[in-house]
């Protein structure tokens, strides 16, 4: 273990940590710094995810790494939706490969040894349907299903007008659409996102009756 693992873990609560981190907890000039995280990158004891940001190798994590809590901590402001969600709530019966956000910044994706974060710009960024989750020691925010779905058709420019390709395409089971949250539904359809929302949810509503 390096000196520097000992440090971050005695000094930095998470698993993961930014450089302003290090720059608060080493009292080293930017070159002394940087070389003593490229040396501890190379001896494999924590591992770069982006430019800027970090996590320590599997071997000295404490609480290990919750992929949605990344996601978050990565770029933000962001929560979890699209695919990641709507298999969160087990309603999309395939794994997701990729880590899908919403974020009110442009949209990005970042390759890491993790696997991919993907995030998409939302314009009319906002939490509305989007609920706090506490998993163990992990914190994040996670779209519920109807507004995960409406940020499908918006992001993904989706001309969906109803539930007859939630069932066929995502092969989503009808019994869950029939617990989707309406009153998210009538809350996200008043932000009038685009008239291609407004006819969707008007479509998935009256499928739903």
């Amino acid at each position: 273990m390096s000196n520097l693992t000992e440090i971050i873990k005695a000094q930095i609560p998470n698993d993961f940590f930014t450089t302003a981190e290090l720059m608060r907890i080493l009292q080293k000039s930017p070159d002394s710094r940087y070389g003593l995280v490229k040396r501890t990158i190379a001896k494999g004891d924590i591992i770069r995810i982006r430019r800027g940001f970090y996590i320590l190798s599997e071997d000295h994590q404490r609480n290990g790494i919750d992929l949605f809590e990344l996601a978050q901590a990565i770029y933000g402001p962001s929560y979890i939706s699209l695919e990641s969600a709507l298999s969160y709530h087990g309603w999309i019966p395939e794994g997701v490969q990729t880590t899908t956000s919403v974020s009110q910044n442009r949209s990005r994706e970042f390759r890491t040894p993790l696997g991919l974060f993907s995030y998409s710009r939302m314009p009319k960024f906002n939490y509305i349907g989007v609920e706090r989750i506490s998993s163990g020691r992990s914190l994040f925010l996670m779209a519920d299903p109807a507004k995960a779905l409406v940020d499908m058709v918006f992001v993904l420019k989706k001309d969906w007008e109803g539930a007859a390709p939630l069932l066929s395409s995502l092969r989503i089971e009808r019994e869950d659409l029939k617990k989707i949250n309406k009153e998210i539904l009538n809350q996200l359809k008043n932000k009038r996102f685009s008239p291609t929302v407004t006819h969707f949810i008007d479509g998935l509503m009256k499928d739903m009756d």
